[in-house]
């Protein structure tokens, strides 16, 4: 049996559906993953301390084969030039989006929801008009969460609990209220704990109590 077929589906924007087949399965293919510290350096001590401010998007990287003479035209199949603009169409801007679109690639068990960082094209044979009969796409996919998404995943602590938590980068009381609440619409909960008159007036490395949320019984209150 085989191989599977490995497909690039459009998730979104008016191409939303679409799926390219790709002509070869990818040989190999790596992802990433990365955070990002920031070091804050105290008198005395040996070293910066180093405190955590976010993760990074997976990143996969891969290269595709494609060539005119093994799935050919004639068989009705579209030519190496015309999966080209498929491909590299997809790093442009969608008309309903207002940005390029995500994408999934899927090979078996791998389902990579992504959007195209970049994609270069090395052409190696030509037909005699001069349109490219096989080329090497190398592609880089960056991993795409919504919102929720990424306010889901790490999972947040019980909203019934207090916690300590730090501002950080371009931090506001809305996503903070997002994040351990699950409703952007209870920043309200912490300014009023905090005794702050006006939320926009924090500042990274600010520390503040999340307090924990009422139950439906009353119990629960971390004030």
């Amino acid at each position: 049996m085989g191989l599977e077929r490995a497909t690039i589906e459009v998730l979104a924007g008016n191409q939303s559906g679409q799926r390219i087949e790709v002509l070869f399965n990818p040989t190999e293919y790596s992802i990433e993953r990365a955070n990002t510290y920031k070091g804050t350096s105290i008198p005395g001590l040996s070293g910066p301390l180093l405190q955590f401010i976010n993760g990074e998007a997976d990143t996969l990287a891969m290269e595709l084969f494609l060539d005119d003479r093994t799935d050919k035209p004639e068989r009705g199949l579209p030519t190496v030039h015309q999966r080209l603009d498929q491909l590299v169409g997809l790093l442009e801007i969608d008309s309903d989006l207002h940005a390029p679109p995500p994408v999934a690639f899927v090979w078996g068990k791998l389902y990579f929801k992504a959007i195209i960082e970049k994609m270069s094209r090395k052409i190696t044979m030509f037909h005699p008009d001069g349109t490219p009969a096989r080329a090497t796409l190398t592609a880089s996919y960056k991993e795409y969460k919504t919102l929720p998404e990424l306010v889901r995943d790490p999972p947040l602590q019980s909203a019934d609990k207090s916690k300590r938590r730090v501002i950080t980068g371009c931090d506001s009381l809305w996503l903070l209220a997002a994040r351990e609440y699950d409703d952007p619409k209870l920043w309200r909960e912490i300014a009023e704990h905090n005794d702050l008159d006006d939320p926009r007036e924090i500042r990274p490395g600010q520390w503040l109590i999340v307090p924990s949320l009422e139950k439906a019984d009353g119990s629960g209150s971390g004030r």
